[in-house]
């Protein structure tokens, strides 16, 4: 992987036969709002494939076009990448086009809000706590199979490694969700979160278990190889890290490819409070106390791929609603306190 999330195809140098790591780069991205074009089908299939398919086309377009800027930078633009090794050594006039053709580099086609595009089709009901309708699952992976197979066909036809991306969308939740629900209102499963479901993701509020979870996801990633993540979500576990080892050695058996842990491990300096914030309308605050001076905290949250502090560094509104929604895929200590007394306080949450 290379970023948050980001992955780069096995290539084999065509010149010298072996395959090469270093160097590598992906074009760009451009993600595609599959929650408008199942709200704009009004729900009929044959319509929502021929707007699909539309506007998969117009990302070509985008993701051809950063191609073109890309391709029109010379080594003296970037020296550090294109001629002093970080990308190649070329000489000061050459094309650095050469380090992107024959699929040396990836460009990337994304894609989000899975859960709420079927939601149009099957209803809001069709992902419960700890289980799914297949027929909407398979709805779904259609949609990313789909797109797999156009970028396979642009990469033959055209030279560039095209790949399907799930996007990580740390701003693009709410923007999408925000647009969708100023033209068609606020649609139950679909725009009533004031964020869309990351990629394939289970739904956040939704409460499966880790396994559960897993399973449900491990399809998604082999048609989406430009980028992917599978997470979960757990209490604090010091005190019980064979649980964690058992979720991890599930994922490895069933072939989860990139799999991400997020334990509480927030820590108030005030109070002397670790484990979760509590979520507030500005951010985060401890449950102990009360404070969110960020200079009196340190808290850490998985914005998507990668950990940020969002109270250092406050995130858009539909991220915020996103991890404030987010909910334990198994029950456990999820934050404790020792108080003046030498008493302690812990918190808990319970899982259905």
């Amino acid at each position: 992987p290379m970023g948050c999330r980001s992955f780069l195809q096995g290539w084999i140098d065509p010149k010298t036969g072996k395959d090469v790591e270093d160097g590598r780069m992906n074009l760009g991205v451009v993600t595609v709002n599959v929650p408008r074009i199942a709200l704009e089908s009004h729900g009929d299939v044959n319509r929502f494939w021929k707007l699909f398919n539309e506007r998969m086309e117009v990302a070509h377009q985008a993701l051809r076009f950063r191609i073109m800027r890309c391709k029109q930078a010379t080594p003296v633009n970037a020296p550090t990448l294109f001629r002093y090794g970080a990308f190649g050594r070329l000489e000061a006039n050459e094309s650095v086009d050469q380090l992107f053709r024959n699929e040396r580099a990836t460009v990337s086609l994304g894609y989000i809000g899975l859960y709420e595009a079927t939601s149009v089709f099957f209803g809001k009901d069709w992902m419960q706590d700890h289980s799914w309708n297949e027929d909407g699952k398979q709805f779904a992976l259609s949609m990313v199979r789909r797109m797999n197979q156009l970028c396979q066909q642009w990469s033959k036809a055209e030279g560039y490694h095209y790949s399907v991306y799930s996007t990580p969308a740390e701003s693009l939740t709410d923007r999408f969700n925000r647009m969708d629900r100023q033209k068609f209102g606020r649609i139950e499963g679909v725009t009533d979160h004031d964020f869309y479901t990351n990629s394939f993701h289970y739904p956040v509020w939704l409460q499966p278990t880790p396994m559960e979870k897993l399973r449900y996801e491990v399809d998604f990633p082999y048609l989406a190889s430009g980028g992917f993540i599978n997470y979960c979500e757990f209490p604090c576990l010091q005190a019980n890290p064979k649980a964690l080892e058992a979720v991890w050695d599930y994922a490895y058996k069933i072939g989860i490819g990139y799999l991400g842990t997020n334990t509480p491990i927030d820590h108030c300096f005030v109070c002397g409070f670790q484990g979760d914030f509590e979520p507030t309308k500005e951010g985060f605050r401890c449950p102990e106390c009360g404070n969110s001076d960020p200079d009196k905290c340190n808290v850490t949250k998985r914005t998507c791929g990668y950990l940020g502090n969002p109270v250092q560094r406050p995130m858009v509104h539909g991220r915020h609603e996103e991890i404030a929604h987010r909910v334990k895929h198994m029950s456990g200590e999820t934050g404790h306190v020792v108080l003046n007394n030498g008493e302690s306080r812990e918190w808990y949450e319970e899982t259905k």
